[in-house]
């Protein structure tokens, strides 16, 4: 995993932005050094990949959609059937994945170099993030470790919600200075901070 430059260029301005006279409502941040690694299994082998990934990450899924682990910076969750993002801050993070899953089980891409990863947290996330997607962000319907697949207009997003308050977003790095542009305008009726 090498150090990738930010496809955020200039538009990653640190400090407060918007309406946060009255506080601030989001922090957003890009996270960086990453291998983000997508796994998908084939129809038949759904619980032995999952079961390998576990092995090899430490993080242990269950077979139902939408379902994630998250402990510190790795994380895995599920978006479509049989299809899962796996994300560390380890160079060796997709070595270890091809020695526990095999041509057999399913297939794995490596798309650290095609994906920028944006983090959302703060009490207003779940309203700045409704006004960009057509999803249900409330716990209830949306919950901890959970992952979703969607779209902004023609901006695919892979979301995963971290905790109470926060969510990664995978976009496309083509998009992402687009799509951060965006989140910050989304944001800026409640104020924000890039750190």
């Amino acid at each position: 995993m090498a150090d990738i430059q930010s496809p955020l260029g200039k538009t990653y301005i640190a400090g407060n932005h918007g309406n946060s006279a009255a506080g601030i409502g989001v922090t957003l941040r890009e996270r960086k050094n990453l291998s983000i690694i997508q796994v998908t299994a084939w129809a038949d082998t759904i619980p032995t990949v999952l079961t390998a990934i576990g092995s090899a990450t430490g993080l242990v899924l269950q077979n139902k959609p939408g379902l994630g682990r998250v402990a510190g910076e790795k994380s895995v969750f599920g978006f479509a059937p049989g299809r899962y993002f796996v994300v560390g801050a380890t160079p060796d993070l997709e070595s270890r994945l091809r020695s526990a899953i095999s041509l057999e089980l399913g297939t794995i891409v490596d798309l650290t170099h095609g994906r920028t990863v944006i983090r959302i947290s703060g009490s207003q996330s779940e309203w700045v993030l409704s006004k960009l997607f057509a999803i249900d962000f409330s716990e209830h319907a949306f919950p901890v470790a959970y992952g979703r697949a969607t779209l902004h207009h023609d901006i695919h997003t892979n979301i995963q919600r971290i905790d109470d308050e926060t969510f990664d977003l995978y976009v496309f790095r083509t998009f992402a200075r687009s799509f951060w542009q965006t989140l910050g305008h989304a944001a800026e009726e409640v104020g924000y901070r890039v750190e």
